[in-house]
Order: C-alpha cells, then sequence, then structure tokens
C-alpha cells in the first residue's frame, strides 16, 4: 500500500475469495473511494497500522479467523476501524453479536450495490469523527497539562457552573486571587469566554 492510501480513508476488504475480492474493489473504486484487499483475516492485521483512515469490511467466514474473531481480536488490540461484516450466512444471533461488538453494520449477501456504498461511506464518516475527537481530546490534554493545580481546580468549579464567590469560598482564597487564576487558565487554554472554559471542561470529560 502506498504512503497516499495510508493516509487517506480506505476501505479493507478481507475476503478469502479472490472473486469477491476483486468485484467489492472494483465497484469501490468506481464510486471514488479507495480500496485494500486482503486474502485473510491474519494478513490484516500483520500489516495494520495505526493511522490508516476508512473502516474494514470483511467477510464472516474466513479459514484463519472469522469476522467475529477479527472484530474481537481488534477491540483487544484497541484498533478503532469500523467494521462492516458481510456475509451469506448471517443470522440473528450472529448479526446481534456483531452490532453488540461495534460493527457499524452487518449485510447479508446479496446486497445491493447502493446500500453497501451507503454502509461504508458512513462508516468513513464514523471514523472520521471518531479520530476527530481523539485529537480534540488529545489538544485538550496537553493545554489542561499546563494549568498549575488551582488553575485547574477553578477550571473544574467554572465548568460546574460556580459563580466567583462560590469559588472563593471553596478554595479558601479571595474573589480577587479567583480572578487573577481564572485569567492565568484561560489563557492558557485560549479560551476567551466562559462558554469556551465549559466547553473544554466537557471535552476533557469524555471518554
Amino acid at each position: 500500500m502506498n504512503q497516499e492510501s495510508v493516509h487517506s480513508p480506505t476501505i479493507f476488504v478481507g475476503d478469502d475469495d479472490a472473486a469477491v475480492r476483486d468485484s467489492l474493489s472494483l465497484l469501490i473504486s468506481l464510486t471514488g473511494m479507495r480500496a485494500a484487499v486482503f486474502a485473510s483475516a491474519v494478513s490484516f492485521l500483520e500489516v495494520y497500522k495505526d493511522e490508516w483512515r476508512g473502516c474494514l469490511l470483511t467477510d464472516l467466514r474466513m479459514p484463519d479467523m472469522d469476522g467475529l474473531a477479527l472484530q474481537a481480536e481488534l477491540q483487544k488490540r484497541h484498533i478503532t476501524l469500523p467494521v462492516v461484516i458481510l456475509s451469506a450466512h448471517g443470522d440473528v444471533a450472529t448479526t446481534r453479536t456483531a452490532l453488540k461488538g461495534g460493527a457499524v453494520d452487518f449485510l447479508e449477501k446479496p446486497v445491493s450495490d447502493e446500500v453497501l456504498v451507503d454502509v461504508l461511506q458512513n462508516a468513513i464518516r464514523i471514523d472520521a469523527e471518531r479520530h476527530r475527537e481523539s485529537a480534540q481530546k488529545a489538544q485538550a490534554e496537553a493545554l489542561f497539562d499546563r494549568l498549575t493545580p488551582r488553575e485547574r481546580a477553578v477550571l473544574g468549579l467554572l465548568a460546574e457552573g460556580l459563580q466567583h464567590r462560590d469559588i472563593a469560598l471553596r478554595l479558601n482564597i479571595s474573589p480577587r486571587t479567583v480572578e487573577v487564576y481564572k485569567a492565568r487558565m484561560m489563557e492558557k487554554l485560549h479560551c476567551r469566554t466562559i462558554a469556551e472554559v465549559v466547553r473544554f471542561g466537557a471535552r476533557l470529560a469524555q471518554t
């Protein structure tokens, strides 16, 4: 896989049937999306890189590791790439297990090209949103690390909605000192308003 593909949204297709891989790869490329094919779950895991973006489209039944086992392995490795499972052997219990395990969809063969493309595009959007949220939280944590313990305390209490006088009482300092800590904290966090402080606190609290 070339360097451009690594950083571009890509549909990673896992299927042990070469004809199916070729068919899916052609369909995906005709829609303007990128495709990378793998003959097995193991071959995908052996070369996977954390910077890959897009989603994984995997067959349910594969010889070395089936789709559900692959999904479980991704979770074990903390790989957040969205998973779409495609199978001719699905049932209610299997579908339920896949969705409960975090799959964004479970499609039964035969599936229309329109439905498949729509599901894959949605999976790519989910992946983009996950990484956007992850980047925002990482940035928030980096800024938070710059704060002193007092500034962090003022941030937390402001985010809870407390007024300066209440914060002063809680921290046993003067309202004027609260103002000083707040000003320093907001400068370090690049926040211009209390609303931005509250949003920052909420972003930091996200898991």
